[in-house]
């Protein structure tokens, strides 16, 4: 959320701002309500005080003559007009609050323009592809094996489309993943916490899924929970309506959740195999951080995300996002694409990215300076480290052996317990056999 003063004293530098992103915003509707409701709660102040007066002039006047008795009347008149003022202000208020929510996150002015993702800039790229891929890649899917260690066929029916089975060795080296992501976390110095899956809206609201994602979440109305889309949601909202002493700051949390995404109007074969998926695993990285050291902890997060490649041995660029592509709340943000060996093609991975006070105002997040002062609207920062698909997409296509099984990334054998997963394809002549 804007800061309300900030964007009655600022309207055009906000408007010129947000055009550089994709969203549209009512400016006329929001401004013509807010000058309606800050006239409204003028006007009950006014009545409030004529009642006021009249109460006291009423106290010392005689019971019963007919001076008290014109005072009891003018007392009442007033009474009436502030709670009539005070009903039409609430309501107005409430109309208002609703578009407001619209006003998405300020681009950083370091964010580059452009509507599309083919106009980011990369600004850092790790491994090279010709290197680290074997020539035996191919598309995680039409791996023998795969179909049986990723059954999408019995998670279609015990569910639907993407919600696949992990079995055997897919499912621990999916494990291995979560156990690697967690311990990598935990020695960059996150705190590990395991969130609830569901979140009320008030949650939703304070990061910025709504009102902006009603559509890509899977919502429950018997209780009007929604199914996370990710971790952020509820690990942000831990802090909601509280103050943090400004020494225990920045504050970093970790942790892991499945995450459900309806992904509405996605196909294509864009969306193949474990490239895109209705339920997925993920770990989240999470910071509370004092606004003038955030776009600093930015660069340090997306380092912590990016180090989790490196030792994998993926082959992986760093975009920042152009204003047209990035996120409602986001101020500024990084994604991290790995290459995929089989499909030829970069998939991202984690998306990092720095909130400003857009989600601490909006959750009502605080910090207390150390001398004591007026407690101050911190940052927020969140990102995926890292999302378990599609890594484990270019795990699988960039490591496939001549005899079809695949070499497990040596960082991950301590949990696998092995070097290789799969089943070897046994060679032309023994199949003829």
């Amino acid at each position: 959320m804007i800061d309300i003063k900030f964007f009655r004293e600022n309207l055009e530098t906000i408007k010129a701002a947000v055009a550089r992103k994709k969203f549209t915003v009512d400016w006329d509707s929001i401004v013509a309500l807010d000058i309606r409701r800050r006239a409204l709660i003028a006007e009950a102040e006014q009545a409030k005080a004529a009642q006021n007066a009249a109460n006291k002039e009423m106290a010392h006047a005689p019971k019963g003559t007919p001076e008290f008795l014109a005072k009891v009347a003018e007392m009442k008149a007033a009474s009436a007009r502030v709670k009539d003022l005070e009903r039409q202000a609430a309501e107005v208020d409430a109309d208002w609050r609703v578009l407001f929510l619209t006003v998405p996150n300020l681009p950083h002015e370091t964010v580059p323009d452009g509507r599309t993702e083919a106009e980011s800039k990369q600004v850092f790229a790790w491994g090279d592809p010709v290197q680290l891929v074997t020539p035996n890649a191919v598309p995680h899917w039409e791996i023998p094996w795969f179909a049986g260690a990723v059954d999408f066929e019995r998670g279609v029916k015990v569910t639907g489309a993407g919600f696949p089975f992990y079995v055997g060795d897919m499912a621990r080296l999916v494990r291995a993943l979560i156990n690697f992501f967690l311990e990598e976390a935990a020695a960059a110095g996150y705190e590990e916490v395991l969130a609830p899956l569901l979140v009320n809206p008030a949650s939703a609201t304070a990061t910025g899924q709504l009102p902006d994602k009603e559509g890509q979440m899977y919502h429950d109305p018997a209780d009007d929970l929604y199914l996370i889309p990710t971790a952020e949601v509820p690990v942000t909202n831990f802090f909601r309506d509280e103050i943090i002493p400004e020494e225990r700051l920045p504050l970093k949390r970790c942790g892991y959740t499945p995450c459900f995404r309806r992904e509405a109007g996605s196909w294509g074969a864009h969306v193949r195999g474990l490239n895109r998926l209705h339920q997925f695993d993920k770990v989240e990285l999470v910071k509370w951080v004092h606004p003038a050291t955030s776009f600093d902890e930015l660069e340090s997060l997306r380092d912590d995300a990016a180090r989790l490649l490196q030792k994998l041995e993926l082959p992986y660029r760093a975009l920042l996002i152009c204003a047209g592509d990035i996120g409602f709340p986001h101020a500024k943000q990084y994604d991290l694409e790995v290459w995929a060996g089989g499909q030829r093609r970069w998939l991202e991975v984690s998306s990092c990215s720095n909130f400003t006070d857009f989600q601490a105002r909006r959750a009502g997040i605080r910090y207390r300076p150390k001398n004591g002062g007026k407690a101050e609207t911190l940052h927020t920062l969140n990102g995926s480290a890292l999302g378990l698909p599609r890594v484990l997409a270019a795990i699988l296509e960039n490591n496939v052996q001549p005899d079809g099984t695949v070499r497990v990334p040596a960082i991950l054998r301590k949990w696998f317990g092995g070097e290789f997963i799969g089943t070897p394809t046994p060679p032309p002549a023994a199949a003829a056999k």
